[in-house]
């Protein structure tokens, strides 16, 4: 069998699906014709682990070993529980394009990673890297209102649908402006501060940063994801991310509680007891 025949059954058994062909299956929509995109979502990808493609490793923290790098002695106990799976990522064109030096940051970050990465705190995790935690999120949706929550310390977004003119101030989620462009939902998302990483291995942005979502629901259960990433002080020009979201079914079709503030107490502030339990750890907070 010739590889245009293989080719040409594959894309029929996609058309069938209403994958990415330039065709869209049947899908649920409001009474207003807007598609459906209501629903417990979830990305399936590894971009938290890291945006670009990479190998499978013993862990994101490292250390030098007798014969090449190691786990480091805080994640060491953790064993293949700590590793890192390999991932094609998702960055169009493979590329992160820095400005020059800005990269160094990035580097920074990664062998810091212990200290600094504002997942580790339970800091409010940004856009977009809210959408690609290992947690899901709902969508609720109506012909007035959508609104976003996530299961990752009840982080939420209110997503406006009249322009609300610049954000009044800077925030871990920033402000988020959504309309429609045919069936894509577009969401501008500006306001947010500059403590957020888009993943575990150090790449950051400025409080510059805009990023421009789009939600294209291609059958009732798979929404085709993007966000391209505006940030003039640290990059040379606007990048773009893209993975599938698939609903959720079933009793998993809902938010449980992982409000992890709490979880990070010890970690964050355990140096401050009378007595600390283990005297020889150090905060990842900043020191002045």
């Amino acid at each position: 069998m010739t590889f245009k025949l293989h080719l040409a059954r594959f894309t029929v058994v996609l058309m069938a699906l209403g994958l990415s062909t330039g065709t869209q299956a049947d899908i649920k929509r409001l009474e207003n014709g807007q598609p459906d995109l209501n629903g417990v979502w979830q990305a399936m990808s590894r971009a938290n682990d890291g945006l670009l493609p990479h190998p499978a490793r013993a862990a994101l923290a490292m250390q030098p070993g007798p014969f090449g790098p190691v786990p480091a002695e805080e994640v060491i106990a953790l064993g293949a529980v700590g590793s890192v799976p390999a991932s094609m990522g998702v960055v169009d064109g493979d590329v992160i394009p820095y400005l020059p030096g800005k990269a160094a940051m990035q580097q920074e970050n990664q062998a810091d990673w212990l200290r600094r990465d504002p997942e580790i705190k339970c800091y409010l995790p940004g856009v977009p890297r809210a959408t690609y935690l290992p947690f899901p999120f709902q969508i609720f949706h109506s012909d007035k209102a959508i609104f976003v929550a996530y299961e990752y310390a009840g982080a939420t977004r209110d997503l406006l649908l009249k322009d609300p003119g610049e954000a009044p101030i800077d925030s871990w989620m920033g402000q988020s402006y959504a309309w429609w462009e045919e069936d894509t939902l577009v969401v501008k998302v500006t306001g947010q501060n500059d403590q957020t990483w888009f993943d575990r291995t150090g790449n950051y942005h400025s409080e510059a940063l805009v990023v421009t979502e789009r939600y294209k629901l291609v059958s009732d259960h798979v929404i085709e994801y993007s966000a391209t990433i505006e940030d003039p002080n640290v990059y040379s020009k606007p990048w773009t991310i893209r993975m599938p979201i698939y609903k959720r079914v079933g009793k998993d079709a809902q938010l449980l509680q992982f409000k992890c503030i709490e979880f990070v107490e010890e970690l964050l502030y355990g140096e401050l007891r009378d007595k600390p339990l283990n005297p020889k750890r150090k905060s990842p907070l900043p020191q002045n």
